[in-house]
């Protein structure tokens, strides 16, 4: 027997219904579900330093169990020192079951390590059904060795759903177990 998530599993057995309930809907294809979750990391000293990139891509590698690739400049900006097609950053897009693990570790060992944390805020939705998520240090992951890290550094985490809407969207993420702040 193959294996499946846990949090996969749970969005078949559980969030399905739920959402059905909630919002009514006549077929199991009109519920929302996560189609993908893209981490992404700017390096703005990368200008000076080649090689922050390349400790990026491995953290975001690390982070997610997938091969992180780096992003590059897409114009010249004098001002910055930068030049169209210099490494600036990484990114890692996770689909399928890769990205039901990342996300059952983001909730379950990395966003309770934060310091003070009160829930995530729910000001984070585009409009169009699309969560993204602030992390203003890597080391709260489990998987990145604090002795080894050059320089502390947030990322982006987005998750896009196929949700209509924000509503629709945060009570899938909500199922899915992202604890949002009570307003």
């Amino acid at each position: 027997m193959a294996y499946t998530p846990r949090l996969k599993q749970e969005y078949k057995d559980k969030v399905v219904t739920a959402l059905t309930e909630e919002f009514g809907y006549k077929n199991v294809m009109q519920v929302p579900k996560l189609k993908k979750i893209v981490i992404s990391k700017g390096v703005g000293a990368a200008v000076a330093d080649k090689k922050l990139v390349d400790h990026a891509v491995d953290e975001l590698t690390k982070i997610s169990g997938q091969k992180a690739v780096a992003t590059l400049s897409k114009k010249d900006i004098a001002t910055f020192k930068l030049r169209k097609g210099m490494p600036i950053g990484a990114r890692v897009t996770l689909r399928g079951e890769q990205m039901y693990e990342f996300l059952d570790r983001l909730v379950t060992s990395a966003l309770p390590r934060v310091r003070d944390f009160n829930g995530i805020k729910a000001t984070g939705f585009d409009g169009r059904g699309n969560y993204t998520l602030g992390v203003t240090e890597q080391i709260i992951f489990p998987e990145i060795d604090i002795d080894k890290v050059n320089s502390i550094s947030g990322m982006d985490i987005s998750f896009v759903t196929s949700a209509e809407t924000d509503k629709e969207a945060k009570s899938l993420l909500t199922e899915l177990g992202l604890p949002f702040q009570k307003n």
